[in-house]
C-alpha cells in the first residue's frame, strides 16, 4: 500500500487531480476535492504546504489568515499556503480529525507531518514555519527545530538542553517552555515539568503549543490507574475480545515507553469494532499523537496505519 494518504470524496471515490482552481506554482491557493491532489499532496514533495481549514462564520480564522499569507509571502517560496474552506469542503477536514478551526496542517512529501490549531501571533508562526522549511537567520527557531528532532530520535535529555537554549535566545517562547515540559515528562520528571509549566504567563496558558503537555500530563495519570503490564497482557490473552482491558494495556505500555505496542493494541480494537465505546481507541490514538509530537517515529507510523485503516 502506498504511504501517500488516500483522501476520499462524499462518493467514496478517491479524489481527482483535475478541475484546479490554482496552480501548483502558487504561493498562495484555495484548495477543494478536486485539487488537493496536485495543489497539496503533489506540491508538498516539492516545498512544504500548510492547509488553512477555516469557514467565514469563524471569527479567529479572520484574525489567522491573514497573518499566515504575510509569513508565507515572506518566505519568498519556502512554503506554499492552501486555504481550505470546511464549510464547502468537509470532507478532507473529517477525515484528518479537525475537531475545530482555525487549524493549519502541514505536509511534506505528501503526509502530514505537523500543525497548529488557533490563531497564533505572526512570531509562532514564523518559528512553526522555519520548524519546516529550515532556519531563516538562525536564532531560537533553528534551535527549536533541533530540540524537536532530538525529542523525536529518543534523546529527552539532548533535547532539554536545546530547549533551553531556545529559551536563553528567546525567553518568551511558549514552543520552548512545552518543549521542555515534554523533555521532563517523558523522563519521569512530572514535578520539574510542572515546575517548568509555571514559567509560563498566566495570560498564556492556553497557547496551543501547551496542548502536547496536558495531553501528556493526562495519559500520565490514566497510566498510573491502567495497572500493571503483565496483568493486563494476561487478561487480554485470555480474552481478546476484552477491549477494555486491551485499551488499559495500550496505556500502560505506552507509560512503559512501548509506544509501537500500544499503537498496535488500539489498531486492533479500530480493526474489531471502530465504534466501541463511542470511538475510544481512535480517540486515544489521537491523545498518544499530540502527547509524543508529530515527529516521534511511533507518531508517524501509527498515523499512517489508522489512516490506512480508515480510509482502505
Amino acid at each position: 500500500m502506498s504511504d501517500t494518504p488516500i483522501i476520499l470524496g462524499s462518493d467514496g471515490q478517491q479524489v481527482s487531480t483535475g478541475a484546479q482552481t490554482g496552480t501548483v506554482d502558487s504561493v498562495i491557493c484555495d484548495v477543494t476535492m478536486a485539487n488537493f491532489q496536485a495543489e497539496v499532496l503533489d506540491a508538498s514533495r516539492q516545498v512544504p504546504v500548510l492547509v488553512d481549514f477555516w469557514a467565514p462564520w469563524c471569527g479567529p480564522c479572520k484574525q489567522l489568515t491573514p497573518v499566515l499569507e504575510s509569513v508565507v509571502k515572506a518566505a519568498k517560496g519556502a512554503v506554499k499556503l492552501a486555504k481550505m474552506n470546511i464549510d464547502d469542503e468537509p470532507q478532507i477536514a473529517q477525515q484528518l480529525g479537525i475537531q475545530s478551526i482555525p487549524a493549519v496542517i502541514a505536509f511534506k512529501d505528501g503526509q502530514p507531518v505537523d500543525g497548529f490549531m488557533g490563531a497564533l501571533p505572526e512570531s509562532q508562526i514564523k518559528q512553526f514555519i522555519e520548524k519546516l522549511a529550515g532556519p531563516v537567520g538562525g536564532g531560537a527557531a533553528e534551535l527549536l527545530a533541533q530540540a524537536d528532532e532530538t525529542r523525536a530520535a529518543g534523546d529527552p535529555q539532548a533535547a532539554a538542553q536545546l530547549y533551553m537554549a531556545a529559551l536563553q535566545a528567546e525567553p518568551d517562547s511558549i514552543a520552548a517552555v512545552a518543549g521542555l515540559a515534554l523533555c521532563q515528562i517523558d523522563a519521569g520528571d512530572m514535578n520539574g515539568a510542572q515546575e517548568t509549566l509555571s514559567m509560563v504567563p498566566l495570560d498564556r496558558v492556553g497557547d496551543p503549543a501547551l496542548a502536547p503537555v496536558h495531553a501528556a500530563f493526562e495519559l500520565a495519570d490514566e497510566a498510573a490507574e491502567a495497572g500493571d503490564v503483565a496483568t493486563l497482557e494476561a487478561q487480554v490473552q485470555a480474552n481478546p475480545d476484552d477491549h477494555q482491558a486491551r485499551l488499559d494495556l495500550a496505556v500502560a505500555l505506552a507509560a512503559a515507553g512501548r509506544r509501537e505496542d500500544a499503537v498496535a493494541h488500539l489498531l486492533q480494537i479500530m480493526k474489531a469494532d471502530r465504534e466501541w465505546n463511542e470511538g475510544a481507541a481512535q480517540a486515544r490514538l489521537i491523545a498518544f499523537f499530540e502527547a509524543w509530537g508529530p515527529k516521534d517515529p511511533a507518531t508517524i507510523a501509527g498515523r499512517r496505519k489508522m489512516s490506512s485503516l480508515l480510509f482502505s
